[in-house]
């Protein structure tokens, strides 16, 4: 597996980066097979350390955790914590489904933008009806059946995914109401 430990604006010590690539690998051995690489970011938030990790499986689901505290060996474990409890999740819903994947998810590229909030220009008319893009960015959507699309949706800890159906051929959404319950689009 390959690990990818950084810092922003602070620097990361051989011995967090040692504890952080034995803790993170023992937990991802334990509960998935064929890690291919995890990505760990610690930064500072006021007074407190905040560990962002992603761990990419060869499966294609892709699980993120993150968690802060005021020492960074702490914040890092209660993010360590919490990527475990994803990963024993997804492992008995694999189980559950029975099913195992053949080939690993194909991804297919796309863009992502970020529009400006108009949130104080509510009340006067604006000058063009073009909205402003913030940032672009690239983005994978995997092919996935609906159900793994809901499991790498609650993996990922967002309200909602784009992906290609490997039922159909098109694009779907997955995504939570606000009574709770997952919707389900396909055009």
């Amino acid at each position: 597996m390959r690990y990818q430990i950084s810092g922003k604006q602070i620097d990361i010590g051989d011995a967090l980066q040692t504890h952080v690539k034995e803790e993170l690998g023992e937990a991802v051995n334990k509960y998935a097979q064929r890690p291919t690489d995890a990505h760990v970011v610690f930064s500072k938030s006021g007074h407190e350390f905040v560990c962002e990790a992603t761990v990419h499986l060869s499966t294609g689901l892709t699980a993120s955790a993150k968690a802060h505290s005021t020492e960074i060996y702490a914040a890092f474990d209660g993010c360590n914590e919490k990527m475990q409890k994803q990963l024993r999740r997804y492992k008995r819903r694999l189980k559950d489904h029975h099913k195992d994947r053949a080939e690993p998810v194909e991804m297919l590229g796309a863009s992502s933008y970020i529009l400006a909030s108009d949130s104080d220009s509510e009340a006067q008319e604006p000058d063009t009806l073009q909205p402003m893009i913030i940032a672009e960015m690239q983005t994978k959507i995997a092919t996935l059946s609906v159900g793994e699309a809901v499991m790498q949706m609650e993996l990922a800890g967002a309200p909602v995914l784009v992906f290609r159906n490997e039922g159909k051929d098109g694009l779907n959404v997955v995504y939570r109401r606000e009574d709770g319950n997952i919707g389900w689009i396909d055009p």
